[in-house]
């Protein structure tokens, strides 16, 4: 991944995940330690370690590209998280479609709906 600091970093395109656990990712023959949010055009390195610290200044990059993305996918660790009414009601707002659940299965739909072309975000926090 390249950029200076830990929130600049990003592979300048999308990717499937490949694998995860022991705190990162695998994905374009890369490895990433900490948790990752995925854009249609871009893989960033995401400061997110818990569910709790997720609102709209932490997807703020997801909101910058509103206009190219249907569903965010929340990768919510090894917890399960439901949004706060507030963040849901501002991805509508946009005509993005939320969805929450552990970082596992997220990444599994997120495989899925990539290999579909679909115009899909996600937001994973790592695991151990």
């Amino acid at each position: 991944m390249t950029g200076a600091s830990p929130e600049g970093l990003h592979l300048p395109r999308s990717a499937p995940i490949e694998a995860y656990g022991n705190g990162g990712f695998r994905f374009a023959d890369m490895s990433h330690r900490g948790s990752l949010l995925c854009l249609p055009d871009a893989i960033w390195a995401w400061p997110v370690t818990d569910p709790k610290d997720i609102d709209r200044y932490s997807l703020e990059r997801v909101f910058e590209h509103a206009n190219d993305i249907d569903t965010l996918l929340i990768g919510t660790g090894s917890v399960v998280w439901i949004a706060p009414a507030l963040l849901r009601n501002a991805l509508r707002q946009v005509h993005i479609v939320l969805d929450t659940m552990q970082t596992g299965p997220a990444i599994r739909t997120y495989n899925v709906m990539m290999g579909e072309r679909r115009r899909v975000a996600a937001a994973l926090i790592a695991v151990p």
